[in-house]
């Protein structure tokens, strides 16, 4: 069992270690707040964290463990708060995240949140990874087999879009379809039902919520229930704010309701 200590830091915001059982430092970063700095300085955070955060949210049984540990990570990147970064990432790979989907998460969030963020998780997750003798063998390939593509609702998409923002802008139209819908989506690295929540995590936690609906009823498709969606807000609440999570709700209620039953 994981030090009381330790664990608070993976599940409440605060510090701890780089892996269960050891303390690894990440040269250059800053240095992650311990939970008795914690208390004293902010007594109730600390109460909060141990009692509401690790006593119950991550004990839900709405959403895995394992899904709990993508959609922190996704937040974390997406709002590049790279200093818990290197617990939760070896807390992920203790919850059954692989190195592969790891490194899928980082490369796709590059498209989502934008790239310099996904360029600072670069340095945790390298130092994680070799703290765990994870080597190149384990990451997926720059290029290979791609998952098939449904080409019927992509050339409906591609038109769509292509119709609203072709004549403005002709080059994000493009590399949409050709890097992002015909490419990335279609790694087989992370299965298209974890790569949705990593996008849906990323946009409620960065507060885009124009792009929620698309997102979150292409997640559904791809297997994501609408009581794991519920649970994703509710845990976002804690890892991106509850203005972010209060915002996307009606967009996650509308997108569950108007869905086939």
């Amino acid at each position: 069992m994981k030090p009381l200590a330790a664990v608070l830091c993976s599940l409440c915001l605060i510090a701890g270690s780089a892996a269960a059982g050891e303390t690894a430092t990440i040269e250059g970063a800053n240095a992650m707040s311990k939970p008795e700095d914690i208390r004293t300085v902010a007594p109730a955070l600390e109460q909060y964290a141990r009692e509401v955060v690790l006593g119950n949210l991550w004990k839900r049984p709405g959403l895995a463990r394992r899904d709990r540990s993508i959609v922190t990570i996704a937040a974390l990147i997406a709002r590049n708060q790279t200093v818990e970064l290197p617990y939760y990432l070896a807390l992920a790979l203790d919850n059954g995240v692989t190195a592969a989907e790891i490194s899928e998460i980082i490369t796709h969030l590059a498209f989502y949140t934008g790239w310099a963020n996904a360029m600072d998780a670069i340095p945790a997750a390298r130092d994680v990874f070799a703290s765990r003798g994870i080597g190149a063998d384990q990451l997926p390939p720059a290029s290979g087999p791609r998952l098939p593509l449904d080409e019927v609702a992509e050339t409906q998409r591609a038109t769509r879009v292509f119709e609203q923002f072709g004549r403005i802008t002709p080059s994000l139209v493009q590399y949409t379809t050709d890097v992002l819908f015909r490419d990335l989506w279609l790694r087989p690295g992370l299965a298209p039902r974890d790569r949705s929540l990593v996008t849906v995590s990323a946009l409620i936690a960065t507060g885009q919520v124009a792009q929620i609906t698309y997102h979150l009823n292409r997640a559904m498709d791809n297997g994501l229930t609408s009581e794991e969606a519920g649970e994703v807000l509710g845990h976002l609440a804690f890892y991106a704010g509850w203005p972010n999570a209060f915002s996307a709700a009606p967009v996650v209620k509308d997108v569950i309701e108007k869905r086939p039953r």
